[in-house]
């Protein structure tokens, strides 16, 4: 009989270390005991799955479908032999997490210390950036993104929906005014974002129909947290999600504006992490700890 499940775990650590030595390294085989495994593979599959040459490895299209697809078929075996009870073990060792620092400061920070409690024998080493992070390289463990997800290579558990609102504080608006409609904001500052995937126009919903209103500004920031902090300062109008701005509209901080022509559109929060990994017990334990409690 083939060793079918032995093959199809020999291609996903090929596909995840880059290379037939580091695979090699990793299961303590020898490269062409690894070779002739990705061999088997696509002999029986009739499809190719690598592309080699002297220089690299990389996947086909084939290739890249069949990790995604096994690899989450894997990770679902290990959630039924768990809910058996055989794969019931302490949560330890080092937890690396990413998320953007709104997210981050406003919601994940305050969670931390009841996670900690939960799994004394985790470490978790926390990291705010707006940047994207390749979890493939295992520059983290999960990530917590906002909006929508891009890279099909990972899993994701979604955290939660945020909608969006405008903000500004009462003194920028006892000294500019309050809006009263969108084409308003032509007199005011409008705080935007200094990245390139950021977005000159704001939604509003006019009568039957949503129309994209562009905004200008003097002022610009690299983050969702940046701008909030010149909202509160007084420096103009921002667009965020709730979530970000909720203790501050709580305290006084910022006021709602123009909420009569709210759109009501939000952005989802996930949690992404490699499909292989969805079985570490760290992780597991993670994801399972941020889907039980009340995050925004």
């Amino acid at each position: 009989m083939d060793n079918r499940f032995g093959d199809i775990e020999i291609f996903l650590t090929v596909a995840g270390e880059g290379s037939f030595a580091g695979a090699a390294r990793m299961l303590r085989l020898t490269p062409s005991a690894v070779s002739r495994s990705i061999a088997r593979l696509e002999k029986r599959l009739a499809i190719t799955l690598l592309r080699r040459t002297t220089r690299a490895l990389a996947l086909t299209a084939e290739g890249a479908s069949y990790r995604d697809r096994m690899g989450a078929l894997i990770a679902d075996m290990a959630d039924v032999e768990r809910s058996l009870g055989q794969a019931d073990q302490l949560a330890r060792g080092l937890l690396r997490v990413n998320a953007s620092p709104s997210f981050g400061v406003h919601c994940l920070i305050p969670a931390l210390p009841g996670f900690a409690e939960r799994h004394p024998a985790v470490k978790i080493e926390l990291t705010l950036t707006d940047s994207i992070v390749d979890l493939v390289e295992r520059r983290a463990d999960v990530a917590i993104r906002i909006g929508p997800l891009r890279d099909t290579r990972l899993r994701a558990k979604k955290l939660g929906h945020s909608r969006m609102t405008l903000v500004a504080s009462p003194d920028y608006l006892a000294r500019r005014g309050i809006p009263r409609q969108p084409d308003d904001l032509d007199a005011h500052d409008c705080l935007r974002f200094s990245f390139r995937r950021s977005i000159d126009s704001w939604p509003f919903q006019v009568g039957d129909r949503v129309v994209q209103k562009p905004v200008e500004g003097r002022f610009f920031g690299n983050s969702g947290e940046v701008v909030r902090q010149m909202a509160v300062a007084g420096c103009g109008i921002a667009r965020h999600g709730v979530f970000h701005v909720a203790a501050d509209i709580k305290a006084g901080r910022l006021v709602e504006v123009l909420d009569d022509f709210n759109p009501g559109d939000g952005e989802d929060i996930h949690a992404l992490y490699a499909a292989e990994d969805r079985a570490a017990t760290r992780i597991r334990a993670l994801l399972d700890y941020l889907g039980s409690i009340e995050l925004m």
